[in-house]
């Protein structure tokens, strides 16, 4: 038998299946979608199988050298999907299978040099002899970390054929083990030999007894007995000696969230509208149609029941579920809610786990232990064998669309599956994609409206406040007077407040008030943010960090002034005007150790705080009781972005926001301060109207062409020389201008609104087209033409329907 292995190189050359003998000895354990090591060139790397056949044309093949994975990594339709991956997204085969599996399952390499003839090695090479004194081997990062002075002779023995050099492969991806106890006698036996304990032998008795009560052939954590119930690491062993207990290594699933939930939920009673929207739903599932659906209710009007109820139904058939959620939004409470529906069913998968806790979420998933994948973007990808439903909440999100090879976004996977799967994908959000929303009015996908709140609470009033007015009055404070009133109301009745800003840091820029230099980042162009905690100057982009100057650096002056307001400056101003009130900050800086996140809103939900203070990241997904006020304190910070989209993603977080106050029986209001309180997606969020702002927004987009009316690609060139980058750009944009059609509109190349990160000049190319059969294969020719040309540092990247354009 042969196999056919794509082998672990992200590179053009070698994206295809090469041939391999398999062995006699693996003849019954290779299985397309497994992992396999096999020889390649002069090392050894990891493969996926992806076929067996019995003929090969090549005379002469390689054997495999080894199996990785006990059962195929990768199910029949992960490897289907990966091949239509690899052609929608124009990324490599290999690329499109390492984006399905946890990071900890990417091989790790490494090379020993072994010792082959000690007695030339001591004749021609004596000073070399103390390294491999330990034995006939020495790892090759060792010998060039520590001892560079002796790589010429290590080279010259290798090439001689005194040394040798030996590739390894090994899987990142460990299992944990632990020491577990148990019962190896029977119940009678065990108090025979406890009624024999003298006084001496107290503890033996005391673990007997814990075992007499517990006997049902379960093992424990011998950690948990000597740390839970107290019993001594000694006794145990003594009686694991006599015979009467079993001490053995086990496997041990890390699980992220064990004892987290301790009440299970019951399905609640559906509102007309819920159980009129779940109704063609759980049709779907039953029938096993693969139909889109688009959920569209406002905040708070419980599309999360629906989806839990739905699953349910799922589950019932026997068949599994996907959720994926924003990682922004996969919060406590939304885990908390699987959980404590579907108990051990829920495999949840993000970023805040650590990598062996992903792993064995992942494994759970594989190995059929659960029913239910809750997770962030990759979670598409999760490996269930009779998929009933996808669901994707906040379905308009951009996080739902990687940024980095490969480009897919995870929606048209989710589609793809349900297609392959005869699954139902639901869609659900307040403020849906214009592209979704489009396709829902043509009939494409089915539309559900959910226009009330579950508990039939009216949706918040809401005010905007013209900052101009304020700046004229004299306030040139970031509070307006009526949100300052406000606050200290909330703070007064003991009622909690939210207060939104989409900007980090202390101030947006550094800027010398004489000359007016502005302090950018030396490999980017942007301005750095300042960081009041340790007086330091960041990047945002590169992660570029500097101590902020107190002179000017052009001329000298000690005129350097703080402009922009940043969530850690709100903070600031916060404690100085209202010093009783408790205000937590939640941004990227105050999450980044692990469970942060969960930590900050487990305070604020226990009402240890009066003010949450933060970025999108506090946008969607929270429900507090006690929260009444919500406030924006920038609502144009996005408005204005050299983007086609600014106007949706405002409008869309902007109602996000709103949605945060008067969940429950407190009623609730949002003000909103803007400099630019006359556009219309911040008025049409104000009134709560989606409705009205898709049609005035559709009729810009129609009349600039763009999505929905039109598809785009996107093409980025980037080198460390502005000149051989905007050349490569030219050149791309004359070989797309030749080859398509007319309809098709090339846009550049220009330069982008961020014209250099980390180093490279950037230039982009823009393709706009209705129909274009030619356009992916064309795309493909270029991008092999340039890996095959590009020695010289030039990348270039394809962007099929980007969302983020700067």
């Amino acid at each position: 038998m042969i196999a056919e292995v794509f082998i672990d190189i992200p590179a053009g050359p070698v994206d295809r299946p090469f041939d391999y003998l398999i062995p006699e000895a693996l003849k019954s354990s290779v299985i397309p979608g497994m992992r396999v090591t096999v020889p390649f060139g002069r090392t050894k790397r990891l493969g996926f199988v992806t076929a067996l056949k019995e003929t090969s044309e090549l005379p002469k093949l390689k054997k495999i050298d080894q199996v990785i994975d006990p059962i195929p990594v990768l199910t029949d339709e992960l490897l289907d999907l990966g091949r239509w991956l690899a052609d929608a997204a124009l990324c490599l085969t290999v690329s499109a299978y390492q984006v399905m599996l946890p990071a900890v399952m990417k091989a790790n390499y490494t090379k020993t040099v072994d010792l082959k003839n000690q007695e030339q090695l001591s004749e021609k090479y004596p000073s070399l002899v103390p390294l491999f004194s330990s034995g006939k081997s020495a790892d090759w990062d060792e010998l060039v970390a520590h001892h560079p002075a002796d790589l010429r002779q290590i080279r010259l023995a290798i090439n001689e054929d005194i040394l040798t050099v030996n590739p390894q492969v090994h899987n990142q991806a460990k299992a944990k083990k632990i020491m577990a106890a148990s019962a190896e006698a029977s119940k009678e036996e065990l108090a025979a030999a406890a009624a024999s304990c003298d006084g001496r032998s107290g503890r033996q008795k005391e673990a007997l007894q814990f075992f007499i009560d517990n006997n049902a052939g379960e093992r424990f954590p011998v950690t948990d007995l000597i740390k839970n119930h107290h019993l001594t690491r000694q006794s145990l062993s003594t009686l694991a000696q006599k015979g009467l207990l079993k001490i053995e290594t086990v496997e041990q699933l890390r699980d992220p969230y064990s004892g987290s939930v301790e009440q299970k939920t019951k399905p609640l009673p559906l509102t007309d509208e819920q159980a009129k929207a779940i109704r063609p739903i759980i049709r779907s599932v039953e029938s096993s149609q693969d139909q889109i659906f688009l959920c569209h209710g406002v905040t708070g009007s419980g599309k999360t029941e629906i989806y839990l109820q739905a699953i349910e139904r799922v589950i019932e058939l026997g068949k599994q579920a996907i959720v994926l959620v924003p990682e922004i939004s996969l919060t406590p409470q939304m885990v908390h809610r699987f959980k404590a529906r579907f108990g051990d069913e829920v495999a949840v998968m993000h970023s805040a786990l650590s990598r062996g806790e992903k792993y064995d979420e992942w494994r759970k998933i594989r190995e059929g232990k659960v029913n239910v994948a809750v997770g962030a973007r990759s979670a598409v990808f999760a490996p269930f064998e009779n998929l009933g439903l996808i669901i994707i909440d906040e379905e308009h999100e951009t996080s739902y669309k990687q940024e980095d090879n490969p480009r897919y976004h995870a929606r048209d996977v989710a589609i793809r599956r349900g297609k392959i799967n005869g699954c139902p994908v639901v869609l659900g959000s307040a403020t849906p994609s214009l592209e979704s929303y489009a396709r829902a009015k043509k009939k494409v996908y089915t539309l559900l409206t959910l226009k009330e709140r579950f508990n039939h609470h009216p949706m918040p009033p809401v005010k905007v406040i013209d900052m101009r007015e304020e700046m004229r009055d004299g306030n040139h404070s970031m509070f307006s007077k009526e949100l300052f009133e406000k606050i200290t109301d909330r703070l007064n009745k003991h009622e909690q407040t939210v207060l939104f800003l989409n900007r980090r840091g202390y101030s947006t820029f550094v800027m010398c008030r004489s000359c007016g230099t502005v302090i950018k980042c030396p490999h980017c162009d942007i301005s750095l943010t300042y960081h009041r905690a340790n007086h330091m100057l960041k990047c945002h982009y590169c992660g570029f960090e500097m101590r902020s100057p107190d002179t000017c650096p052009a001329c000298g002056s000690d005129s350097m002034r703080y402009f922009g307001s940043g969530t850690q400056k709100v903070e600031a101003e916060l404690n100085r005007l209202l010093p009783e009130a408790r205000v937590i900050r939640m941004d990227v800086d105050t999450t980044r150790q692990k469970g942060g996140h969960e930590k900050l809103l487990r305070q604020f939900g226990g009402h240890q705080a009066d003010i949450l203070l933060g970025t999108q990241m506090i946008a969607k997904g929270l429900d507090f009781p006690e929260v009444t006020l919500v406030g924006v304190l920038a609502a144009d910070s996005m408005l204005h972005l050299p983007d086609f989209r600014a106007s949706e993603k405002t409008f869309q977080l902007l109602t996000q926001v709103s949605g945060r106050a008067g969940r429950h029986e407190l009623p609730g209001e949002v003000i909103i301060q803007s400099y630019t309180p006359e556009h219309y997606a911040i008025i049409d969020a104000a009134g709560h109207d989606y409705e009205r702002f898709f049609s005035q927004e559709m009729q810009i987009r129609h009349r600039h062409g763009y999505p929905p009316f039109y598809y785009l690609a996107l093409i980025n060139v980037t080198h460390p020389e502005a000149a051989v980058a905007a050349d490569a750009a030219g050149r791309i944009a004359s070989i797309l201008k030749k080859n398509l059609s007319s309809a098709a509109q090339i846009l550049g190349p220009v330069v982008p609104s961020i014209a250099r990160i980390k180093d490279r000049y950037r230039f982009q190319c823009m393709v706009k087209y209705k129909r274009e059969p030619e356009l992916i294969p064309l795309l493909g020719k270029i991008e092999r033409h340039f890996q095959e040309t590009g020695k010289d540092s030039l990348q270039l990247s394809i962007d099929m329907n980007p969302v983020a354009l700067m």
